[in-house]
């Protein structure tokens, strides 16, 4: 039964892809069936891309390292990787639709460019695992970019606090001018909520700050590997130790960043919404510049 099943799905086979991603079993995988599941993965990736050659630099360091690749592989593998990170950061590299993502497409262009070494960057690691510590590593740059970011408005803030502490307003509440109040405290107040979600930030940034290359497929692999060499190369804190936790936290450490961002766009929504009622003509607190208004 299992072979007339695999022939009638050969039948029905219409289109094949030239290029397999590579999780690609012996059957021929239908284009339709790709162009569903791969979606707008060739665009996405490419912020990944780059991430991948930091976190692929690592693991070809840590396979010299414990004598699973020469030196003379590691040393065309690193140059290769070199290249392709530096064509990520100009905004040059192309993820083909039969590619599918960035992990394939740079194996292809390890392959390329070093013959048989680009096919052993593949050993002792998994798509799951690779896919993970690229993602970990982005989540990780884009909460450092944007912590600095809101690190930036709160000293504007207060700044501002101090600048107008003695020009008065009134205090709303639902609206309503409630109690005589003052334009520095009112920046202050918003200062000290990004300071508090800088705070929460720490703790989204622990969740993170854990490398999950080693893990494979879920159950690690049976060679003598060195995970903390990796994550120290990578900068992780930590290594995520159970194999099965790093594939289950697919998505978990995405959504607590998600989270954060939620809740620090909550405190910006309140500011803006203030700005927008203070500068109308009926409050005439403030105005704001040509150039943010429409």
């Amino acid at each position: 039964m299992k072979v007339q099943a695999l022939n009638w799905l050969k039948s029905m086979h219409t289109a094949s892809l030239p290029l397999q991603p590579l999780w690609a079993k012996d059957l021929p995988l239908d284009a339709e069936i790709h162009q569903f599941t791969v979606g707008r993965d060739p665009e996405l990736d490419l912020a990944l891309y780059g991430f991948d050659c930091i976190a692929s630099a690592a693991h070809v360091r840590m396979l010299t390292h414990v004598k699973l690749l020469t030196s003379s592989d590691a040393g065309a593998l690193l140059a290769a990787l070199q290249v392709q990170y530096s064509a990520s950061v100009a905004g040059t590299v192309r993820i083909e639709s039969a590619q599918e993502d960035c992990h394939t497409a740079l194996e292809t262009a390890l392959v390329a460019a070093t013959g048989e070494a680009g096919k052993r960057i593949h050993l002792a690691r998994s798509r799951n695992d690779q896919v993970l510590v690229a993602l970990r590593l982005y989540l990780r740059a884009q909460l450092n970019e944007l912590g600095f970011a809101a690190v930036a408005l709160a000293r504007v803030l207060a700044q501002f606090a101090d600048d107008f502490k003695s020009v008065e307003m009134p205090g709303y509440t639902h609206m309503r001018r409630a109690m005589p109040s003052t334009f520095g405290l009112w920046a202050a107040g918003y200062a000290e909520a990004l300071v508090e979600e800088l705070d929460a930030s720490v703790g989204v940034h622990a969740r993170i700050d854990r490398c999950p290359l080693g893990a494979a497929a879920g159950f690690g692999v049976p060679l003598a590997i060195d995970r903390a060499v990796t994550a120290e190369l990578l900068g992780f804190a930590h290594t995520q130790r159970a194999a099965t936790d790093c594939i289950n936290s697919r998505g978990r450490h995405e959504q607590a960043l998600l989270d954060w961002c939620v809740s620090i766009a909550g405190t910006l929504e309140k500011i803006l919404w203030d700005l927008a009622i203070f500068s109308t003509e009926e409050y005439g607190f403030l105005q704001l510049p040509d150039a943010y208004t429409t």
